[in-house]
This record gives structure tokens, C-alpha cells and sequence, in this order.
């Protein structure tokens, strides 16, 4: 069963940077406004407040990257598809977005979040086929599953599934931040997906060495 020990917000980007933190595997989350990636990210680490869950939608503007167990990075990306942004914050945040996936050299998967309720959005469709047009391992995370009663669950990532093209089992995770469900699965995913990138090497870093790779100049463009 797995379980967070220890997570802390790093920091924020307005724009990627290689070798602006130091190098550990990096798990992303996409997903429309509102969607619910804060409260997904305080729901794995037990920790209410790790996150800013804004009852407005659109207000995640920039990059922001959490330090797990000290082992990996979940990356919170900017929510896309908020239709009363301005049309050139909307394109600042695809441009964002676009530039951490296509620079970041240690993602390794990307999770796509989904509201249960709804038919994948055509920004979630074109973030899907992004992902594989260029190779980059995702999965889905279907959230506020307690919304809807069981019954309507397996109908609706029925749905999920013929729009995304994916497999409803194999590549669709259920979550409910509310009742917190499906935090054991996410998290048993994290850490597999992060196993590929060590390979034996020793997977912690200590408090000195992220301290002294923080304080570093970050690599120029």
C-alpha cells in the first residue's frame, strides 16, 4: 500500500528551465481548470494546504514543482481550457505547458486529469494525442468519482476510454479527493514509473545536496 512520508512545495516557474532544480524524475499533471490537480496533490501527501485549491478557476499560472519523499517531483501544470482567461493568457499558458514537456529531460510520465462527470474536453483530447505524437508515457486520472454513483462510474470511463483511445482498465485511474479514493493506486504508479529512472542508483538525495544544487546557477538557454 503506498504512502507519502514526506512532500514540500520547491518552487515555480513562469517559464522551463533546464537545470533549474536539481535533476530527479519528474511526474506531471495536466488537465482542464478546475479539474482538480491541487486537491489531488493534497489528497497523495495528506497534507491540506501543500497545494492552493482556489474555488475560481485558472488561477494555477505557473509551473510548480513538489518535492515527494525526496525521490521524484510532481510537476503541477498550468490548467488549460479556462474560457474567460483573456485569449493571450490562455495561449501564454499553452506555450508554458508546451515548453516544460518538449525541454523537461527527466519526465517520465505525464498524468492527464479528467472530471469523471464529463466527456473528455477537446483540450484533453489534443493534450492525449500530443503526448503521443511525441512518445511521452501518460495515464489518465479520472477525479470526483464521488459525484456519481458506481453505476454511472463504469458507463462514464467507458466513455472516457473510446474518446482518449485508451484502455478503460490498464490506463485509467479513479480518484475521489473527497473520499479519498484511489490515492493508493496513484501512488503505487509514482513509485514504479520512478524505478525505471534509477536503475540501482541510490534514489534519495540528502537535505545538503538539494540545498547546494538549488543554490546553483540554473543551465543557460
Amino acid at each position: 500500500m503506498g504512502k507519502i512520508k514526506q512532500a514540500s512545495f520547491v518552487t515555480s516557474f513562469a517559464q522551463y528551465k533546464e537545470g533549474s532544480v536539481p535533476p530527479l524524475p519528474e511526474i506531471a499533471l495536466v488537465g482542464r481548470s478546475n479539474v482538480g490537480k491541487s486537491s489531488l496533490i493534497n489528497m497523495l501527501t495528506g497534507n491540506s494546504k501543500l497545494a492552493r485549491i482556489s474555488a475560481s478557476p485558472g488561477k494555477t499560472r505557473l509551473i510548480n514543482y513538489f518535492l515527494i519523499d525526496k525521490k521524484y517531483y510532481l510537476v503541477d501544470l498550468p490548467g488549460y481550457g479556462f474560457a474567460k482567461a483573456p485569449k493571450s493568457e490562455q495561449q501564454k499558458w499553452g506555450q508554458m505547458i508546451d515548453g516544460y514537456l518538449k525541454r523537461s529531460a527527466n519526465l517520465m510520465d505525464v498524468f492527464v486529469l479528467v472530471d469523471i462527470r464529463h466527456r473528455p474536453s477537446a483540450d484533453d483530447r489534443m493534450m492525449v494525442e500530443w503526448l503521443r505524437a511525441f512518445e511521452v508515457p501518460f495515464h489518465v486520472i479520472a477525479t470526483k468519482a464521488d459525484k456519481v454513483s458506481r453505476a454511472q462510474q463504469q458507463r462514464l470511463l467507458m466513455d472516457i476510454a473510446f474518446d482518449l483511445k485508451i484502455d478503460m482498465v490498464r490506463d485509467i485511474i479513479v480518484t475521489s479527493s473527497e473520499k479519498k479514493q484511489g490515492a493508493d493506486r496513484v501512488i503505487d504508479l509514482m513509485e514504479e514509473i520512478c524505478r525505471y529512472y534509477y536503475e540501482g542508483e541510490e534514489e534519495e538525495v540528502t537535505e545538503e545536496e538539494f540545498a547546494r544544487d538549488m543554490l546553483e546557477e540554473p543551465a543557460e538557454e
